[in-house]
């Protein structure tokens, strides 16, 4: 891909619990309110929205954006599970490189409902169904246990006979998404928590505990996507650009080769993410923050892996010896992630975007990280799709 596609405006609000949050369409006004603040335009410079919910009636993109202003233009509403958000800012991001538009704005909004994630459409087939027949198949399938907790619970079990992790080396996981989250305002959970406290917290499959399973969360977040050119004509910041960027879906080695750690997307990270290095000559080494995808800690786990931080089989290696925080090799997740952040399933993605390019500007004060000029994005969906989306700073 060409690098004339810039994000010139992020806005989000603070993430919160379902107890404590407002209703979808304010939130949803309120992080596109920012964003086009952040950027310096009003909404009646915007040609397209692409509008990302997991839950919620089919037209609640157009609900969210009426409260900022209706101005004809074309809303999409998105759903693509746990990568909504970044699903929505791809489709914004092709639309500006195709020259369909040059100002497109991506948003991503979530009311969820308390406890665990349960299917609210009991009368026809579940899109999971073969995930779930593998998963009877090779583990069988606790009634009672929230079924993504036995996927990546699954997960975790099979990488630790393949390769003798420690439980605790997991929990560091969390420990870690704690100590970034302390100092991000947007965060839920921000006290910190111990490797003892997040092994003696409440069991929900196997070693797997409550604290290392990101909770339901409530939250909205944008990002407005520009031309290059549309940038410079009307004097907008625009030294973030988006470099690279690819999304994959499951192939039938996903079914064909029964393994936990397929199932919960192992494979499409890997083919997202080496697409973006292959087309933007970026290697992995070259990383030095990143946003991805933990919302369970095996899943970071994993991830480190697929993204080629580090050789299979060394994951246990890299969290020990430091590699994923402030004076690491790259610093993983430093708004606190899903875990701490929080997992409003369609403001994950943007809420990605927005850190990293404020981590890019510069802007992300306790947090920031040091010599950042390449930011990478790493968001999944089960069903499945991931999206990784390369950033950098283009000044």
């Amino acid at each position: 891909m060409s690098h004339d596609v810039r994000v010139v405006g992020v806005g989000m609000v603070p993430f919160s619990t379902p107890s404590r949050s407002e209703s979808y369409h304010v939130m949803g006004a309120r992080a596109a309110s920012r964003a086009l603040a952040d950027a310096g335009i009003g909404y009646e410079s915007i040609q397209q929205v692409y509008a990302g919910h997991v839950y919620g009636d089919s037209t609640s993109g157009q609900r969210a954006m009426y409260e900022v202003g209706m101005i004809g233009i074309p809303i999409i509403n998105v759903n693509n599970n746990c990568s909504t958000g970044s699903t929505a800012l791809y489709l914004a991001r092709q639309a500006v490189e195709s020259g369909a538009a040059e100002c497109v704005l991506a948003l991503g909004f979530e009311q969820m409902q308390r406890g665990k994630l349960v299917q609210h459409w009991t009368d026809r087939p579940t899109p999971f169904d073969r995930f779930d027949a593998v998963t009877d198949a090779l583990q069988g399938i606790d009634p009672e246990a929230p079924m993504a907790a036995q996927y990546f619970g699954g997960a975790a079990r099979e990488y630790a006979q393949r390769f003798g992790i420690a439980p605790e080396t997991f929990a560091q996981v969390a420990v870690k998404a704690r100590s970034h989250a302390a100092h991000n305002p947007y965060a839920v959970f921000r006290d910190p928590v111990t490797v003892e406290e997040v092994m003696a917290s409440p069991r929900v499959l196997g070693d797997l505990t409550r604290l290392q399973c990101c909770p339901p969360t409530c939250g909205a977040a944008a990002a407005v996507i520009v031309s290059a050119d549309f940038a410079r004509t009307r004097g907008l910041r625009a030294d973030v650009a988006i470099r690279a960027q690819a999304m994959a879906t499951d192939t039938p080695a996903v079914f064909e080769e029964p393994s936990m750690i397929k199932i919960v997307g192992y494979d499409l990270t890997v083919d997202a993410s080496r697409q973006v290095y292959e087309d933007s000559g970026v290697a992995p080494e070259d990383i030095r923050v990143l946003e991805l995808h933990d919302c369970f800690t095996p899943m970071e786990v994993l991830t480190y892996e697929a993204l080629g931080l580090t050789p299979e089989g060394t994951a246990e290696k890299f969290i020990r010896g430091g590699q994923n925080t402030y004076g690491g090799q790259v610093v993983v997740n430093p708004s606190g992630g899903l875990l701490s952040k929080g997992h409003p399933l369609g403001a994950t993605g943007l809420a990605q975007c927005a850190e990293l390019v404020w981590q890019l500007r510069g802007q992300a004060g306790a947090r920031q990280v040091e010599n950042a000029t390449l930011a990478l994005q790493h968001n999944v969906g089960l069903g499945g799709a991931a999206v990784v989306t390369l950033y950098e700073n283009a000044t």
